[in-house]
């Protein structure tokens, strides 16, 4: 004679595919989050370092400005 599953075993097994995509979902979800956020610091890092640069050209340019000027008045003496 053939068993033939219970009710309560095929509705388990459904349950639980549905509890594994639910899990598998939330995963990729939280690893895509994870994923931006590190993708934010890197570019708020990026952009630090970039204004650090930007900075220090203008510290350069306003040296450079300041010397110049200097020389000028040391010629026109």
């Amino acid at each position: 004679m053939a068993f033939t599953p219970s009710k309560d075993y095929k509705r388990r097994e459904r349950e639980q595919k549905k509890l594994d995509k639910r899990i598998a979902r939330e995963a990729a979800r939280d690893e895509k989050i994870a994923e931006q956020r590190i993708a934010e610091e890197a570019a708020a890092e990026e952009a630090v370092k970039k204004s650090e640069a930007d900075h220090q050209a203008k510290l350069e340019a306003d040296f450079e400005a300041e010397l110049e000027a200097e020389r000028k008045a040391q010629e026109g003496k």
